[in-house]
């Protein structure tokens, strides 16, 4: 009796465990990470390359994203690179003002989720890394549902944890603009 007393013991804490971890995982899934909402189909087209942007391929199935991870003080990203000039990589003028920007001037693009709507134009972002801080403020989505098209340059929709933003940025950071993705912070100001 003692080993099918241990058994049964032994049995009941794997029961324990793996259901504890469960709802561990449960409560992970519901407090904050983001899933793909579904999958675009690619298409190839002309895709401007002046900062070597990742191009549609055809038939390629791309994710698409309708949230972002929640903001914190110091909420993860991944920095990238994007003119926001007529007739680069950015393909059409900011959503927020309808306007060009100058690589000179400290702008983003953040994925769907965390531009909200349109809900962070004009806002000024802190942004870290580096070991040093600058601000840059929002004037356009980095489109987390749609891409593959000539608005979106045939880029493929952005992943949903994405800072997309000038040249200045990446200079103000002393990032090297050829690497083209770097981990970083970011906040609300």
């Amino acid at each position: 009796m003692p080993i099918a007393s241990n058994a049964a013991t032994l049995a009941f804490f794997l029961i324990v465990i793996l259901s504890v971890s469960h709802i561990a995982s449960s409560l992970r899934h519901g407090l904050g990470v983001c899933h793909a909402s579904g999958y675009l189909p690619g298409k190839a087209g002309h895709c401007e390359k002046s900062n070597d942007p990742d191009c549609c391929e055809d038939g390629k199935k791309y994710p698409q994203y309708h949230c972002s991870p929640p903001v914190t003080a110091s909420t993860k990203a991944v920095l990238t690179l994007n003119s926001f000039e007529k007739g680069k990589d950015g393909g059409g003028p900011s959503e927020c003002d309808n306007a060009y920007h100058s690589d000179e001037e400290m702008v983003v693009a953040l994925s769907t989720g965390w531009f909200e709507n349109m809900g962070r134009c004009g806002h000024r972002i802190k942004i870290t890394a580096n070991g040093k801080s600058v601000y840059a403020k929002v004037v356009d989505e980095c489109d987390s549902v749609y891409g593959c098209d000539d608005e979106h340059n045939y880029e493929p929709p952005c992943d949903n944890n994405i800072v997309d933003a000038s040249p200045a940025v990446w200079n103000a950071l002393g990032l090297d603009q050829n690497v083209g993705m770097e981990g970083i912070t970011w906040s609300d100001e």
